[in-house]
């Protein structure tokens, strides 16, 4: 599945990588909201799997802190 494969990689990046990603999905939360206030976005499902992702990266970065 799909995001089985995304959560396995995000599961290989280290501290660093994972909070660059997060920043970088943050980024582009707020880019679809601000594209959908302006009723410039097509896909508004992006903004519900963007904030799924966000969770994800947030989840891996709690569970390597707790291994830690």
């Amino acid at each position: 599945m799909k995001t089985n494969k995304y959560t396995a990689e995000l599961t290989q990046k280290n501290d660093a990588e994972l909070a660059q990603a997060l920043t970088e999905a943050k980024k582009e939360l707020f880019n679809l909201r601000f594209q959908n206030a302006t009723n410039q976005l097509d896909n508004t499902a992006r903004i519900k799997e963007v904030r799924r992702n966000i969770a994800r990266i947030q989840t891996v970065i709690t569970q390597k802190a707790k291994e830690a």
